[in-house]
């Protein structure tokens, strides 16, 4: 499935058409609740099921016919001892093996902040994609409130100011910036959302050569 994305910009839109949401900095994961299972797909479309098996064993909890998007993402205990979302451990994550995944998910198990819902056959909804934001924003608290940890909704607001606060205050626990979705949007392929990500600025010396590391072109010398 084609996902929906988000472009970047400058400062959140504001008015009573928007709808604001944290971003969490995870690996985006589309979920399907099949009748006999559970497939969980990269934003690519890769089959991610195995890297993300204690994910796949709660969405058993879902009633079948339920489609997710969201995030996988892996929380660690920082220096304070409080957790933080963990970027490198997603990634640690996404780019292993099955067999490292599983070890990995010993130690650090993952968390599925789901942030829509695109289907929810048991409801007579077998398509939502159509539907406005607004009433897929609806659905979604419904689906996922019998499962539990470690899957839950995204926060979500209609306030600027609290979306702002979130923004300024939540950096330091992992959180990439807020998303902005049109309350009276479909979903669809593209970007059809808006982000604001903190950023890092980092002054840095780009150095490239030719040649091979220990006698770059230009530094060789001939023997007399």
């Amino acid at each position: 499935m084609d996902v929906a994305l988000a472009r970047s910009v400058t400062q959140l839109p504001t008015g009573p058409s928007w709808a604001y949401e944290i971003k969490v900095d995870g690996h985006r994961t589309m979920l399907w609740r099949t009748e006999d299972g559970v497939r969980l797909q990269s934003r690519t479309g890769r089959d991610v099921t195995a890297l993300w098996m204690d994910l796949a064993v709660a969405a058993m909890r879902l009633p079948p016919g339920v489609i997710l998007d969201g995030e996988a993402v892996v929380y660690l205990a920082a220096d304070d001892g409080n957790a933080r979302i963990s970027f490198e451990a997603a990634q640690s994550r996404a780019l292993s093996r099955p067999r490292r995944a599983r070890q990995l998910a010993d130690r650090h198990p993952a968390t599925y902040v789901a942030f829509d819902v695109l289907a929810h056959s048991a409801a007579g909804l077998p398509d939502l994609r159509p539907r406005p934001y607004v009433e897929r924003r609806q659905v979604l608290p419904d689906v996922v409130a019998n499962v539990g940890p470690p899957i839950a909704p995204v926060c979500s607001t209609t306030d600027p100011d609290e979306a702002l606060l979130w923004y300024e205050t939540l950096e330091g626990t992992g959180v990439e910036g807020i998303a902005a979705k049109p309350l009276q949007s479909s979903y669809k392929a593209g970007r059809v959302w808006a982000k604001v990500r903190h950023t890092d600025t980092v002054d840095a010396a780009v150095v490239r050569f030719t040649g091979y590391r220990p006698a770059p072109e230009g530094a060789r010398r001939t023997a007399p």
